[in-house]
């Protein structure tokens, strides 16, 4: 070990940040009894939702009502509540409303951390982390920590500003007026195409005279795209003025240059589907909504991690490490990387189980805990109800579809099978790399390009499974890091995957064939 100064404060791990995903990651760490302090330099957690989304509403579902009592299950439309047993503390007891205000997300954060006493040392900023042979040397005010393993849980910082002429004159989202008649009567021109940039223009919609929402690629409706980040449906108006010609606009356009004229705005544009033409348009308002970027200021030369394209988000392995900084984690939103735009690892409802899984590969790595998993007999019968069992319960495997999935691997040495459960997909492949056989299962939703997602022709035959467009079971065969079989059982309306015709009989055959080889 780095000899350290006398009195330096050591740790196991140290997370940065005391969000929803410092939090949830606390508390499985705490439970496990490991070693870890988490560093928070606001006075109390979650200080991102005390100003974010700026209009208040969360786009987070907060399923109240549901047709199952099982916690478990009912988790699948709990998209806010972190995870924890008993699970005494739902955010149900917090919000009725379906979409719920941020105020109540800080107060059930805030009585989570209490609840669970969870080790958080509050006004507390860190500045610097540095790497060092075995770890990491963490300055925080007048405090030097060290630590082992450093994970990053410290949401979005900074916005992402692009890189446009005369962008300084465009107001941030951070920063603009959330009062609708501030914008009666005016032009404005609102730089993106995400939620932020939606619930802006929804907010705003009866009040100005012409509303714009513009970037170089089309929107992404979350109905089509799967992904709770894409627009949703619940911004219906902003489409339905658009279609109806009513002035407000969604532009798809590269904004060459803002350049004020007077008390208003002249925008030079480059449309992105109509061969070449440019346009200008003018705006009395220009609002930038084009998100946030990932802090990297408190990272030494040493240990600054590799950062995705749009530089916006840390590169990350299979295990949530960073690509080129050993021991460097990241969770939650920030840990979005290999499933951008896919699954739900960038909200609460899926990074809460990517947490859990973290937390058991960190005890592996760095307190030498087995990966636990549970023992199966090498049998089709045996098999077929381990995965019905799951794939109809696992609220992990719903959430986080398409990303995390069980695994079965065949010891033939042992006479049976090893069941892991919720690892990502690539860490699976990677680390059972080297068996000659073994499956993953998780739910998957169909990815033809359907022309209109509400009209999609359906082919309820078992053999047919492979065309299904709603989420709905998958099972993949491998030998080493190869996919060498795939077996789709049907969509079911009611995420039931029970019937002996559908389901039942083809995993049966399935596993009864290949065991058979």
């Amino acid at each position: 070990m780095t000899e350290l100064p006398q009195g330096i404060e050591h740790h196991r791990y140290l997370i940065i940040g005391a969000g929803p995903a410092g939090l949830q990651l606390s508390y499985y760490l705490q439970q496990a009894g490991s070693d870890y302090l988490t560093l928070e330099r606001a006075t109390s957690p979650g200080e991102f939702f005390r100003r974010f989304p700026r209009h208040r509403r969360l786009i987070s579902l907060n399923k109240v009502h549901t047709t199952s009592t099982d916690p478990e299950i009912r988790l699948r439309w709990d998209w806010n509540s972190l995870l924890h047993e008993p699970a005494d503390l739902p955010f149900s007891d917090y919000s009725r409303e379906y979409f719920p205000s941020a105020d109540d997300l800080v107060r059930y954060l805030g009585d989570f951390a209490r609840h669970h006493r969870l080790a958080i040392r509050y006004d507390t900023t860190v500045e610097r982390v540095e790497k060092t042979e075995d770890g990491f040397l963490v300055h925080a005010g007048d405090r030097l920590l060290h630590a082992d393993c450093v994970v990053v849980a410290a949401g979005w910082g900074p916005p992402n500003v692009p890189d446009v002429r005369g962008i300084e004159h465009a107001v941030g989202y951070e920063d603009m007026s959330t009062d609708p008649a501030d914008y009666a009567g005016q032009r404005v021109l609102i730089l993106g195409k995400g939620n932020s940039a939606f619930e802006t223009a929804s907010a705003i919609l009866g009040h100005a005279a012409m509303v714009h929402l513009a970037s170089p690629r089309p929107m992404r409706l979350a109905w089509n795209t799967k992904h709770p980040g894409d627009v949703r449906g619940h911004h219906g108006a902003v489409m339905d003025s658009y279609q109806f010609k009513t002035l407000h606009s969604v532009l798809d356009c590269v904004i060459d240059e803002i350049r004020p004229v007077g008390d208003r705005y002249e925008v030079h544009l480059t449309y992105t589907h109509a061969d070449g033409e440019t346009a200008v348009m003018e705006y009395e308002t220009v609002l930038r909504c084009t998100g946030f970027a990932m802090d990297t200021s408190v990272f030494a030369e040493n240990c600054r991690p590799a950062m995705v394209p749009s530089g916006r988000l840390p590169v990350t392995r299979h295990d949530w490490q960073s690509v080129d900084v050993d021991g460097l984690y990241f969770a939650g939103t920030l840990a979005q990387d290999r499933d951008f735009k896919k699954a739900s690892s960038a909200f609460i409802d899926g990074f809460r189980y990517n947490l859990r899984t973290l937390t058991a590969l960190l005890r592996e790595r760095y307190e030498g805990a087995p990966l636990l998993h549970e023992k199966v007999e090498a049998d089709a019968e045996a098999l077929t109800g381990v995965v019905l069992d799951r794939v109809n319960w696992s609220s992990a495997l719903w959430t986080q579809f398409e990303f995390l999935c069980d695994v079965l691997v065949v010891d033939p040495g042992a006479g049976g099978v090893r069941h892991y459960q919720d690892l990502p997909e690539d860490h699976a492949v990677q680390r059972f790399g080297g068996e000659s056989h073994y499956y993953t299962f998780s739910l998957r939703w169909g990815r033809d390009a359907y022309a209109d997602v509400f009209a999609i022709e359906r082919h309820p035959q078992p053999d047919r499974a492979a065309e299904s467009a709603f989420i709905h079971p998958v099972v993949r065969r491998y030998r080493g890091g190869e996919l060498v079989e795939e077996l789709h059982l049907l969509e079911d309306l009611l995420a039931e995957w029970r019937r002996p015709d559908r389901h039942v009989q083809p995993l049966l055959d399935f596993f009864t064939a290949d065991l058979g080889r």
